[in-house]
């Protein structure tokens, strides 16, 4: 390693990468702020202007766009060693390189002349270029990566395999560089974008999809996708769906409460005093369905909540936090995936179809809540009707949910018939279902659904309006002395 050339806008670390390339007798070439810095600190090095015999100018837009430069990035040894010599190109064995921050600034910046003034030119040029070259050329473009340089050092110089290494993670950098760049501008005079570009990071490899002849990796660097378990058993593909889906549900809810989820549709979901009373209430919901499920609580779990999950088996669960004594005590089951709840991550969200992707983005919006009966809710029936709602934005259409104060009574879920979603939360519930209220994703085009649901006990319905016929419904529910409420919103979920 003879040539390095330093250029970087974070300079984290820079100053001690120098001395020690400097200390192993590695000339330095730099330009810029990271050739005052270098300065500062007393580390020998040769100015990038002095090399090519070009200024920088353009108020430093034209710093190393240079043959010299990117010749000897691009050099390959061994077959251009000529021209480099009769144009007095040095080779560069290394470059140490990192980009304007434009993703950061962009976030505060809304002048687009302003922020266009962030965007890299000379960096990207630099890194692909080393990155083509990198059977010659070592790139670092993270000071994550410095002590690789160190040992490198040590070593003597780069293997072939750490060189190509270092290429996948600089063009991954200029590749997810553009794409920011390229999306903010894609926004401009648009409410959604024509071309999207995306990048995911810290890919992991499951054991298979969502059947065992499928293969499946996840991605994601926060939220449920950067999710690993605490101990337990790794997560599977059905996992990481399961496990989104409960901790969509379980962040509507501000007291002690319990998700459970079976197949990407909750089975059992309650509040209660604490969370060992809201668990038990959705465990018995439906205790068959929540048999090798996925279990989501918004409060820490204790030794005797800990006990109670073990009793059964449960896939996964998640929590904010464990008592020490709960983690213990939970060793036993190796197959129960334990896992810290992450908070809710901001974003469009995306679903793949065959030759593309649907994106779906959620503007904030409010609910308006309206009684359109002769009947206004009880306090009572609120609660519950508040409580079903919720469950009701979190299951797969057609959905019926049935509920009380606590707890659903019945679950009715990915019916292509609301009349067969209501029959099935009536079959499956496991209690009375006199006294309860109903909760419908989507408005009720006929009066038969609400009709089916009174004549089970309930006396309350919440849905959100909007059918050619809510007048029949209407009149249905003041007939049954029903009380129902439209809301304005609907939550299909496919």
């Amino acid at each position: 390693m003879k040539w390095a050339l330093i250029s970087v806008w974070d300079k984290r670390g820079i100053v001690e990468l120098a001395r020690a390339l400097a200390g192993h007798g590695v000339g330095i070439l730099s330009s810029g702020g990271t050739g005052r810095l270098l300065r500062e600190a007393g580390i020998g090095f040769t100015e990038v202007a002095a090399y090519t015999g070009s200024p920088e100018m353009m108020d430093g837009r034209v710093k190393t766009l240079h043959p010299r430069v990117h010749g000897g990035l691009l050099g390959r040894r061994g077959i251009d060693d000529p021209a480099m010599s009769e144009h007095g190109i040095h080779p560069i064995d290394l470059l140490v390189a990192n980009l304007y921050p434009f993703e950061d600034m962009s976030a505060t910046i809304s002048d687009l002349a302003e922020l266009t003034e962030y965007i890299d030119i000379g960096g990207p040029a630099m890194i692909r270029a080393a990155a083509k070259n990198f059977r010659n050329v070592a790139v670092v473009t993270s000071p994550a990566d410095y002590g690789q340089v160190l040992d490198a050092l040590a070593a003597g110089g780069f293997s072939q395999e750490q060189r190509f290494e270092l290429a996948k993670k600089a063009f991954a950098l200029t590749a997810a560089y553009d794409a920011a760049i390229s999306n903010h501008f894609q926004r401009i005079g648009r409410d959604l974008p024509e071309i999207f570009s995306i990048q995911v990071r810290n890919g992991r490899r499951l054991r298979y999809g969502e059947n065992p002849h499928q293969k499946g990796a996840v991605f994601g660097e926060t939220g449920i996708a950067a999710a690993v378990p605490l101990q337990g058993k790794e997560m599977s593909y059905n996992n990481y769906l399961d496990l989104h889906a409960a901790a969509g549900l379980i962040r509507e809810f501000d007291e002690p409460a319990t998700v459970i989820v079976k197949h990407n549709n909750p089975c059992g979901v309650a509040v209660g005093n604490h969370v060992l009373e809201a668990y038990v209430r959705a465990r018995d919901v439906d205790p068959v369905s929540a048999y090798g499920s996925v279990v989501a609580v918004n409060r820490e779990v204790g030794l005797p909540l800990a006990e109670e999950i073990c009793s059964t088996f449960v896939e996964v669960l998640a929590a904010p936090s464990f008592t020490p004594d709960a983690l213990e005590a939970m060793e036993r089951k190796e197959n129960m995936r334990v896992l810290v709840l992450p908070g809710p991550v901001s974003g469009p969200e995306f679903r793949t179809i065959d030759g593309g992707l649907l994106l779906q983005e959620t503007p904030p919006y409010r609910e308006h809540w309206k009684v359109i009966t002769d009947r206004d809710a009880t306090p009572d029936e609120l609660t519950a009707l508040t409580l079903a709602w919720k469950v009701c934005k979190h299951t797969r259409s057609n959905t019926i949910i049935f509920a009380d104060r606590q707890r659903t009574l019945g679950i009715g879920a990915g019916q292509m018939s609301r009349v067969d979603a209501a029959k099935i939360a009536i079959d499956k519930s496991l209690f009375s279902l006199v006294g309860s209220v109903v909760a419908s994703d989507a408005f009720l085009p006929f009066p038969d659904t609400l009709e089916i649901a009174a004549a089970a006990g309930a006396t309350a319905l919440i849905q959100p309006g909007g059918s050619i016929r809510d007048a029949e419904v209407i009149a249905a529910a003041n007939t049954l002395s029903m009380a129902m409420i439209f809301t304005g919103v609907r939550y299909f979920r496919h």
